[in-house]
């Protein structure tokens, strides 16, 4: 008889509200996708890389052309040189790259740390690692500071001798909160200490507004050599369709890395990578993406403000979290259920980013709305929410 080895994952939220959008025909913010196309020139560059014959099984590691792009704008923006044949390596979206990360280093036992609310593939992966999760929460947000923030004590406090990783994502999904200097600082301290590994899933990198700049672990040596470090076309180019992420790491963790991943998926789709090889070039649309998101954050975040629901700041993310203690009482879930039904706006409950989305500390009345939409999309939204 088959038995379970993740016997508590049923159907994601991410599902269930998607499904409960479409049943009443509601305005989805939830799920964190865009609802346009990417660039049509970086489309007709899949098309052309096509015609040009590169339709077979590329290098398992990635093409040499993607990986060197790669290494070079992260040489360019944080400053760390990555070797791209033997630490750059293209994975099948940012979430197998994490899968792959977790199980090359996490065994029986063995204790990862991770920072919650957090992304739902994160506790799983530990698992079927045979690892044992240890969850810190962020600090909740206050009156006196609407801003989740990291109690890096906490995750001090956390580590045991069995402690193998540390996850945390940043700009964080859902909150939206990013890494300043001094969070950095904490960080190396604890490194230092411990000589404990890093997991930096960073796919929203270049989306971070008000004139601040993502600090990626990969700006720090001490850092970056204890840390696999992880992002996304799919956030960056409108493209999460594609499934096409990196993972840059010291040699000998890449090359632990790329023995999970080779059985994993062994490659990823040829003329997608060839493709955004070359649409990299030009780094005008990732250094704008920026601006584009903080346009429709300032959109959504304006509308929100002639309705009952609280913005919360977003410093990063295509994501915003309002708070809704003075519409109801109900639960994160019950309330965007409700929502979604009674009024056809669809959002995420932030409870479900916590290991027991139930729990009366999972819950702090707040939802969360994803902003990555036409403009056309976010103002029926907003005509709705501010009719709740």
């Amino acid at each position: 008889m088959l038995q379970s080895k993740l016997p508590d994952v049923g159907t994601t939220i991410f599902t269930i509200m998607s499904r409960l959008a479409q049943e009443h025909q509601a305005i989805n913010l939830g799920q964190g996708f865009p609802d346009f196309d990417p660039d049509p020139a970086l489309c007709q560059l899949v098309s052309k890389a096509m015609a040009e014959g590169h339709n077979q099984y590329p290098y398992m590691t990635g093409v040499p052309p993607l990986r060197h792009a790669i290494a070079h704008k992260v040489r360019t923006l944080y400053g760390r040189t990555y070797d791209p044949d033997s630490e750059i390596t293209v994975t099948s979206g940012a979430t197998e790259a994490l899968m792959a990360a977790v199980l090359a280093c996490v065994g029986n036992g063995d204790e990862v740390v991770v920072i919650e609310p957090c992304y739902d593939s994160y506790l799983p992966a530990i698992r079927l690692a045979g690892g044992i999760p240890v969850t810190v929460p962020l600090r909740a947000p206050t009156q006196e500071d609407p801003s989740f923030r990291v109690d890096w004590q906490q995750v001090r406090d956390a580590i045991t001798p069995r402690t193998r990783l540390i996850m945390m994502n940043f700009p964080h999904n859902p909150t939206g909160i990013i890494l300043q200097d001094s969070d950095l600082d904490a960080l190396e301290n604890i490194v230092r200490d411990t000589g404990v590994l890093l997991l930096s899933d960073e796919p929203y990198e270049h989306i971070v507004f008000d004139g601040q700049h993502h600090r990626s672990v990969a700006t720090r040596a001490l850092l970056s050599d204890h840390a696999f470090v992880i992002s996304s076309f799919g956030k960056t180019y409108h493209a999460t369709g594609w499934k096409v992420g990196y993972c840059c790491a010291p040699k000998i963790m890449s090359a632990e890395l790329r023995k999970i991943h080779q059985f994993i998926v062994f490659t990823v789709s040829s003329p997608m990578q060839f493709a955004l090889a070359e649409y990299m070039r030009d780094p005008t649309p990732y250094l704008e993406l920026s601006h584009f998101y903080q346009i429709r954050r300032d959109r959504l975040a304006q509308g929100l403000t002639g309705s009952r629901f609280k913005v919360l700041p977003s410093p990063g993310t295509f994501f915003l979290m309002a708070d809704y203690r003075e519409i109801s009482d109900e639960n994160e879930a019950e309330f965007s259920r409700w929502l979604t039904v009674t009024h056809g706006v669809t959002v995420i409950p932030v409870s479900a980013f916590y290991r027991e989305p139930d729990a009366p500390q999972s819950n702090h009345q707040l939802v969360r709305f994803c902003f990555a939409k036409k403009e056309s999309t976010l103002d029926a939204a907003i005509e709705k929410l501010q009719r709740v």
